[in-house]
């Protein structure tokens, strides 16, 4: 494998993760997992302080495997129960009666959580106390990225390099574009990327369990009634939709199951994949046609989001969709400019979608880019493509910088006014 595709390889297995729980509020467990792990007994008290993306982001989600909703019950059970081991799947291994403990220590008002001003969009500064003894956790750019722990006041541990999400940068010293991305996903040996396979399971899951139980809105459990009842047609389009959204009810509504996120979203995971996994199905294709597929969706969508910051007023989901429908094209034995002309369609459909925190309706928003994907994709079969219209240029590299702009320059008021109005 050469350079550009070792780096492109290095690229997916960074962002490309399993997470369990919406990562912003999993952050916040992870810092306090790391602090009372420093501490002789569990902590008596946390204070946690958050930049204003990361609060906006924990308000209204539920935590897996506590039944409750916010950074205060992550960072309590995060602290008493979880495995500072674990990365984003710090609260695997929870129980009732640990969450109950952490109840109480929130109840007594022993957990204290404040939005703090911080030039990086993912900040968490944990401090755990235990009698005299006091540890402080600080993670800073990206949502398992510690860059200082001290315990008493004495520096334990200190990274001041770059984080691995830090948005704009992450790609600086690599050769990449959506042509780049495409010969790599075409030309890779299989074996090198039979990896990214276990996205389609871990996602499959999470569908399968969002059309078993009840979480959040049933955004997809009420698809599939209305496809029962006959409001609906059971075709691919519907069905793909419903399995989509049904995976982001699950994510969103605390199962305890984990998602291969993508670029730190567990939604985005999913819409990266799911869809890509139903059209694979459909063709019938080989498992490496859907390992290539997915390459495609997965790598697509991290290259187009580091034009913007990790966190902001605009839905991932877009992007992540439009990557999707690069990949549906793929699988449809369409070619690269067909491609690009799914890409084109997606961001020139729904751009306009922004983010208002992690919540239960993300997964409407999943359902309305997961839509619009599918609809890029069945245009770009037909030559028929957005272009020269709006932000959308005629050449795709332009279409991506134009989305980075909109997004850093163009949407930081929208960010903060979110906020205010949600914090208000």
């Amino acid at each position: 494998m050469n350079n550009q595709w070792q780096q492109y390889k290095h690229l997916l297995n960074t962002y490309v993760k399993p997470a369990l729980g919406c990562t912003e509020p999993i952050s916040a467990a992870y810092a306090s997992a790391i602090a009372a792990s420093m501490l002789s007994q569990t902590p008596e008290q946390i204070t946690v302080q958050v930049s204003d993306n990361l609060y906006k982001n924990s308000m209204g989600v539920f935590v897996p495997g506590t039944g409750k909703i916010g950074l205060p019950i992550a960072a309590a059970v995060g602290a008493i129960a979880g495995d500072p081991n674990a990365g984003l799947e710090v609260l695997a291994k929870i129980t009732a009666e640990q969450v109950e403990e952490a109840q109480g220590l929130i109840d007594a008002g022993k957990v204290i959580v404040e939005r703090t001003h911080s030039s990086e969009f993912i900040y968490c500064h944990v401090k755990a106390q235990y009698q005299h003894d006091i540890a402080i956790v600080e993670i800073s750019g990206g949502h398992t990225h510690i860059t200082k722990t001290t315990l008493n006041g004495k520096l334990v541990f200190s990274n001041n390099s770059c984080s691995p999400t830090n948005a704009s940068h992450i790609c600086d010293d690599i050769d990449i574009s959506i042509q780049g991305i495409y010969d790599y996903a075409m030309g890779a040996d299989f074996a090198d990327i039979a990896f990214i396979l276990d996205a389609a399971k871990l996602n499959s899951h999470l569908a399968d369990e969002g059309l078993k139980h009840a979480y959040g809105l049933q955004v997809g459990r009420t698809i599939e009634k209305n496809i029962q009842s006959g409001f609906m047609a059971a075709d691919l389009n519907n069905t793909i939709v419903m399995r989509t959204s049904a995976a982001s009810d699950a994510r969103m509504g605390g199962a305890t199951l984990p998602a291969m996120s993508n670029y730190g979203s567990g939604n985005q995971g999913i819409a990266a994949t799911i869809p890509v996994v139903m059209i694979a199905k459909h063709y019938q294709v080989s498992d490496e046609q859907l390992a290539r597929a997915l390459i495609l969706s997965h790598l697509g969508a991290i290259y187009i989001k580091q034009h913007y910051p990790p966190l902001s007023a605009f839905c991932g989901n877009t992007v992540t969709s439009a990557a999707a429908a690069m990949a549906m094209v793929y699988l449809a034995n369409g070619n690269y400019e067909q491609s690009c002309y799914a890409i084109q369609n997606v961001l020139s459909d729904c751009s306009g979608m922004v983010c208002d925190g992690a919540k239960s309706t993300c997964a409407m928003k999943v359902k309305t880019s997961t839509s619009s994907a599918i609809t890029a994709f069945m245009l770009a079969m037909n030559d028929a493509h957005a272009f020269d219209q709006g932000i959308i240029a005629r050449d795709i590299e332009t279409s991506i910088r134009n989305i980075g702009k909109l997004v850093t320059n163009g949407m930081a008021n929208t960010d903060a006014t979110i906020i205010n109005i949600m914090s208000a």
